[in-house]
């Protein structure tokens, strides 16, 4: 892959990176509620600063979660609208998944269990390992209590914890001996080599196909997230 758009819009945090003309490009600021009206502006502001545009890029990939449920709606909504205007195809990020890649920092080995504040006292957990120059699942993307988690952690106690949990929830999370990454997240950058991974493994998917990933229950779209994907459409014209 020569140009590639990646985004995550799942927590707090708002990360952008673009890969083109052999560097890379990255923006860093806050999210939550004020991703549906700054990503858009600040991707194109990336793209212009990278010499790229939409149409240059090979793929779009976006962090599918789990996470916020605007957050996630908005980030799928801005792929799926960059990528029907600009004919491309879409590499959604199991989120998790790139907040382990942050934490790994150029280890060759490492298992890691990922736990993120999922609010209403519950946690956005999995376990990966990465060996032999690629991710494994371990644990599938869950969505558990912290009395729940300790419990598996008590049967198999972990090697390495990172994420927002561990900041959320201090002493209620017992994880022993374990490396700890509290500072680890979805950022772009570490995105950037899962999303050349799936592009190598085939999976590329029809913007159509780029769906968000879901641990909680929710149908209503807000006016925010319709309006957002309006505006990607529209830029991408």
């Amino acid at each position: 892959m020569q140009s590639l758009l990646v985004f995550d819009t799942a927590t707090e945090h708002l990360s952008i990176a673009v890969a083109a003309h052999g560097r890379v490009l990255t923006h860093e600021s806050a999210g939550g509620a004020q991703a549906s009206a700054t990503l858009i502006p600040a991707i194109l502001a990336l793209l212009a600063k990278a010499g790229v545009t939409l149409r240059e890029l090979d793929a779009i990939a976006f962090g599918r979660g789990p996470g916020a449920f605007t957050g996630l709606r908005t980030a799928c909504s801005v792929a799926q609208g960059l990528a029907f205007g600009a004919n491309k195809p879409v590499l959604p990020i199991d989120t998790l998944l790139a907040v382990a890649e942050d934490a790994r920092a150029g280890r060759d080995a490492l298992r890691v269990w990922v736990a993120m504040d999922a609010r209403m006292d519950e946690i956005y957990a999995a376990q990966y390992e990465f060996a032999d120059a690629a991710w494994s699942v371990v644990d599938a993307p869950m969505l558990i209590t912290p009395a729940a988690l300790n419990e598996r952690w008590q049967v198999q106690p972990p090697q390495f914890v990172a994420g927002s949990a561990l900041a959320a929830f201090g002493a209620r999370l017992v994880f022993g001996d374990a490396a700890l990454a509290p500072e680890a997240r979805p950022r772009a950058g570490a995105m950037l080599p899962l999303a050349r991974a799936l592009w190598a493994r085939g999976g590329a998917v029809d913007a159509a196909h780029a769906l968000p990933l879901y641990l909680r229950d929710k149908v209503a779209q807000t006016t925010l997230e319709r309006d957002a994907a309006r505006a990607a459409k529209e830029a991408a014209r």
